[in-house]
């Protein structure tokens, strides 16, 4: 690659690769149990206790209708649980259950295993490079 790559053409260069490596990620996931966005939704609540569906989409920057569904999901899996909030009846809280926390430990050994497979493929040097590289970009945005 010479010096005339355009700033818009680096930047969807990496837009399109950073979509296949979490299209990748989330296929070999899936395979083996949760999905990315169901992962997620799972170390919210590991790291956060039982919470409200509402409280769940704040957190993940999703609308309330994404989380209720992917909620719906997760129960008939057996990896959450609904239990009624004791500070309002009508309200719901939703709680990893046992198997919701050896999915996600699963999933999370999935997914470095990925990663260390893509990432793999670039010398300790390169990969120093690109954390330097990657923190410009983020300090950019």
């Amino acid at each position: 690659m010479s010096g005339t790559v355009t700033p818009e053409e680096l930047g969807m260069r990496f837009l399109v690769l950073s979509h296949r490596v979490r299209r990748v990620v989330d296929e070999r996931m899936t395979e083996r149990g949760p999905s990315l966005a169901r992962t997620k939704l799972l170390r919210v609540l590991a790291d956060q206790g039982r919470l409200r569906q509402s409280a769940l989409a704040q957190r993940l920057g999703l609308a309330a209708r994404t989380v209720t569904e992917t909620v719906d999901g997760l129960e008939r899996d057996g990896l959450v649980a609904r239990t009624p909030d004791p500070a309002d009846r009508r309200a719901k809280l939703v709680s990893l259950t046992d198997e919701g926390s050896a999915a996600l430990d699963a999933a999370h050994g999935t997914g470095e295993q990925v990663l260390r497979e893509i990432f793999g493929a670039l010398g300790p040097e390169q990969r120093e490079t690109l954390a330097g590289l990657l923190g410009l970009i983020d300090r950019a945005t």
